[in-house]
């Protein structure tokens, strides 16, 4: 199909479930780049123990593309290294770059691991950037590293990459970290094309690639066929992200005017408890809708129920206060609710976020909101928005059957950050905005 690089999934080649000692006969030795210009496909003698990395160079020969895999790899090391464990060697979970000539290009050693006793945390962290002919010059990293500042956002702050290479074999997690929904909130979040490959593995909950632009994506998502899937995509070299706040005519919406008057603390407005009542919009909400907790992802959120067709709600906790100005063409039975989280998050990994989230509820009890649900039918037009204390902001947008939408606007507005949509496709699962503060972990 004359693609330039092809990317494949974390753990693909030797599969899950070891420890230190039995994943040892399948790790590959892992001469340096850096230091050694090698062509293993060429030259297969040259080191022991290189059988995968030799067939993956062919590969890429005989392809006549970039390729970029994921191995365990092996390193010696002294008793002189404070870090060198006992057994004498590293043993790293590591991305492979070969050039379309079958050359070892670069190598990334996995930095933030995800339960894997199996490998070794690098000394130092691995910035890599390679360049290719086709596309400038590309940045990589692993499944779990995407929620960290190291390496993901450093290297993306400080390098001029315009793209990355990503392996993953990712967990989904409704409502808030499927594979397809992060992915896509990253490239949205940092302006770059992703090329994210996860390993297809249902039964273990993994599945969900994609090539993500900031606008424009091409997923892959389905946890029912045991077969995996190819996706292939044409990008810009140049990956085009979203605009300032006024569509095609310069004209704004009227939410977005009542949106920027409510921020602005339009005199028109009165605010009492969670719900703001402003003179001259029809019909507002004048039932103060409860405040109540619910579990989301592990975390204790407080929510509210987004009742009616329309309204503007707040919901606070910690620092952090979430706003939802509202209309729903038609209302369905489901129950909405829009939450708040502020703080460490600390099962499966210890993180801090900041999250505003308007999604739909497992059932018709306020009990069950933060459920796994992929299905949904109802239709809103909104501005979701809160005062953020991160710059790191990842916009998650997700409909039913496992559909990514992309937001009309986002960005920062009066020390708000806001997500804006109208014209959904298909019912709304989730709108979140998952902010990272990442010197708080």
């Amino acid at each position: 199909q004359g693609v330039q690089i092809i990317v494949f999934p974390e753990d693909g080649i030797h599969g899950f479930n070891f420890s230190r000692t039995s994943i040892y006969p399948f790790l590959d030795f892992m001469p340096s780049p850096q230091l050694v210009r090698w062509n293993p496909c060429l030259e297969p003698h040259r080191f022991n123990d290189t059988e995968v990395l030799q067939r993956l160079s062919c590969m890429a020969i005989r392809g006549q593309m970039f390729l970029v895999a994921n191995l365990g790899t092996k390193q010696p090391c002294h008793s002189s290294d404070p870090g060198c464990p006992n057994d004498g060697r590293y043993q790293f979970n590591t991305n492979v770059v070969f050039s379309d000539n079958g050359t070892l290009v670069d190598r990334y050693r996995k930095h933030n691991l995800y339960f894997e006793a199996a490998f070794d945390t690098p000394p130092k962290v691995d910035y890599i950037t390679f360049d290719t002919p086709f596309a400038g010059k590309f940045g990589i990293f692993t499944c779990f590293d995407i929620l960290f500042f190291d390496p993901a956002i450093r290297l993306l702050r400080d390098s001029g990459v315009k793209h990355v290479v990503y392996p993953a074999a990712w967990m989904n997690q409704l409502p808030l970290l499927a594979a397809i929904q992060i992915q896509h909130g990253f490239a949205i979040a940092l302006g770059v094309n992703i090329l994210a490959a996860n390993i297809h593995h249902p039964s273990l909950g993994m599945t969900g690639s994609g090539i993500y632009t900031p606008l424009r994506s091409f997923w892959h998502h389905d946890m029912e066929n045991p077969r995996g899937h190819l996706v292939v995509a044409q990008v810009a070299k140049n990956p085009l992200g979203h605009t300032g706040t006024e569509n095609a005519t310069g004209k704004m919406s009227p939410s977005h005017t009542k949106f920027l008057k409510i921020l602005a603390g339009d005199p028109y407005c009165e605010k009492d408890a969670q719900e703001v009542h402003c003179e001259g919009a029809a019909k507002w909400n004048m039932d103060t809708p409860p405040m109540f907790q619910s579990e989301m992802m592990y975390d204790n959120f407080t929510l509210v129920p987004v009742w009616g067709k329309e309204g503007h709600l707040q919901v606070c906790a910690n620092g952090l206060c979430c706003s939802l100005l509202y209309q729903r063409p038609n209302l369905s039975t489901e129950l909405y609710a829009l939450g708040v989280f502020d703080g460490l998050h600390t099962v499966h990994g210890t993180y801090y976020v900041q999250v505003c989230a308007l999604v739909k509820c497992g059932g018709i009890g306020l009990d069950t909101c933060g459920q796994e649900i992929t299905e949904a039918t109802g239709i809103f037009e909104f501005h979701l928005w809160g005062n953020f204390s991160s710059s790191y902001i990842f916009p998650l947008f997700l409909t039913s059957g496992m559909t990514l939408e992309t937001p009309d606007q986002i960005g920062w507005e009066n020390d708000h950050y806001f997500m804006e949509k109208s014209g959904l496709s298909s019912g709304l699962v989730t709108a979140a905005l998952y902010g990272r503060l990442y010197e708080r972990d």
